[in-house]
């Protein structure tokens, strides 16, 4: 009897494996519609509405792109390290340079001037509080 029981139980759980109670999108009947559109002139524009040139980057007006970066440039001289100050075991020395600041928030007057946990105000106790109310009616 026990051995039935087993048998239907296992029969069981590998039945509810199988089933799939969500629905799944059918992928096939939708497409996503493309980043840009082409304009009756063969110019193509984005979403944004900007143009774009041939290998798919934004252009002004006069046909320079928007938005292109010099990384070298934008970074000469600059010494951030994303882990300066800590140690790095396989060198055996604190790595160099400062950790970068996006904001303001780490860098601004009385940054260093936070208060310790000591210093802080005391909460007020929650009234009531949980220990000195009696349990409600009927509760055991």
């Amino acid at each position: 009897m026990a051995a039935r029981a087993l048998v239907g139980a296992a029969l069981g759980v590998s039945l509810l494996a199988a089933c799939d109670p969500l629905p799944q999108p059918l992928y096939s009947e939708t497409t996503p519609p493309p980043a840009y559109r082409v304009q009756p002139g063969g110019l193509r524009v984005d979403n944004e509405g900007f143009a774009m040139d041939p290998e798919g980057y934004r252009i002004d007006k006069s046909g320079a792109r928007v938005g292109i970066i010099d990384v070298p440039a934008k970074t000469a001289g600059d010494n951030s390290n994303a882990v300066a100050g800590y140690y790095i075991s396989n060198t055996g020395a604190n790595a160099p340079g400062r950790v970068a600041s996006t904001d303001g928030i780490s860098t601004g007057p009385n940054s260093m001037n936070l208060p310790t946990p000591a210093q802080m105000p005391q909460q007020a106790p929650i009234a009531p509080a949980p220990a000195n109310v009696p349990p409600p009616a009927g509760y055991r």
